[in-house]
């Protein structure tokens, strides 16, 4: 975990494996829970990651009622992968929360792919509430469109700072990534044909690739 007073939940994606032998690079794909907690300290230890661009993934509601402290920062960018207005859906599982969310909105993982593809050179930051289901999601699109292995990208979605369920934040597992990508496989045809198909270009994957390789 990175030490980012007070977020629980942020970490370096560097150092997971590639299916052609290699690693994600360190430095340049960050995630964590709501920047909205962080202390001065914290606020410091982000910059001082180098990172260049935050994913916001919170609705613009979430946004507004709990700002972000770089939200006039040049850095930040709110991609909401949920909104408000979104109909309500019956308490289901994760995976058929998640399978939803990729089923009914695949132009808003697209563009926060694309977010990620055409930001400024330096590390990537995804972010959410939790830091769990919508940055896991945006994560593990990103990661199976670099080349890491489903397997590598579920024990990542694993990792928490939750030891317990709670109302609304159940525990990730990795049979319910598996599931996920899985589904993307077989309905789609895989990551890449998924986001292609929603408006990322063949020049933002080869962009993507380029800065986490």
């Amino acid at each position: 975990m990175l030490n980012w007073p007070n977020c629980t939940n942020a970490r370096d994606l560097g150092g997971l494996p590639l299916t052609n032998g290699g690693r994600i690079r360190a430095g340049t794909l960050m995630r964590s829970d709501n920047l909205d907690q962080l202390t001065d300290a914290g606020v410091a230890a982000v910059r001082a990651a180098g990172v260049s661009r935050i994913v916001d993934l919170r609705s613009a509601w979430e946004c507004e009622t709990f700002p972000s402290p770089f939200t006039h920062d040049d850095r930040w960018l709110n991609v909401p992968l949920t909104d408000p207005a979104d109909p309500d859906v019956p308490e289901l599982d994760l995976f058929e929360l998640y399978r939803i969310l990729i089923d009914s909105y695949p132009e808003r993982f697209a563009a926060a792919i694309t977010a990620i593809a055409e930001a400024p050179p330096g590390a990537v930051l995804l972010t959410c509430h939790a830091g769990k289901d919508r940055t896991g999601l945006v994560t593990a699109l990103t990661l199976a469109l670099t080349g890491v292995p489903h397997d590598a990208i579920a024990t990542d979605y694993t990792i928490t700072n939750l030891t317990e369920p709670r109302p609304g934040f159940a525990l990730p597992t990795a049979e319910t990534m598996l599931q996920l990508l899985a589904h993307v496989d077989t309905k789609y045809g895989g990551p890449a044909p998924y986001v292609l198909a929603a408006g990322t270009t063949p020049t933002h994957l080869t962009s993507l690739n380029a800065r986490l390789r």
